[in-house]
């Protein structure tokens, strides 16, 4: 039996959302397909949800991450809710630059900043 491990953590700060992401390493599309399947009902359930993905764990991230943050973007955008990144590895914002997604998606420092910025 496969070994289960958590891959992302939810926990409510008021009324925002906290994702945090667990794994140090996003590379297999079996992790990115279970963080889309936790993340996506949340939003789904809530509408106007605003949410606070955390990714202080995470070192090392495929391509295929970038995508499903832009899905995750576009139905919380559709619902009316609002997402904030946080504690992104400064490797991984080197990316988020290059991609031009650090204009895509609002980023900052820490997960109390980020809720406190969608209060």
């Amino acid at each position: 039996m496969d070994n289960i491990t958590p891959k992302i953590g939810v926990e409510y700060v008021d009324n925002v959302v906290v994702a945090t992401l667990l794994l140090e390493k996003i590379l297999e599309q079996s992790d990115i397909q279970v963080i889309q399947e936790s993340i996506m009902p949340l939003i789904e359930k809530k509408a106007g949800i605003d949410l606070v993905i955390d990714f202080s764990n995470v070192k090392f991230l495929s391509s295929s991450v970038l995508g499903l943050l832009i899905r995750i973007s576009k139905k919380i955008y559709e619902t009316g809710g609002q997402l904030r990144l946080c504690s992104i590895d400064a490797k991984i914002n080197e990316i988020f630059k290059i991609t031009r997604l650090d204009k895509v998606f609002q980023i900052l420092p820490d997960v109390k900043s980020a809720v406190s910025d969608l209060k």
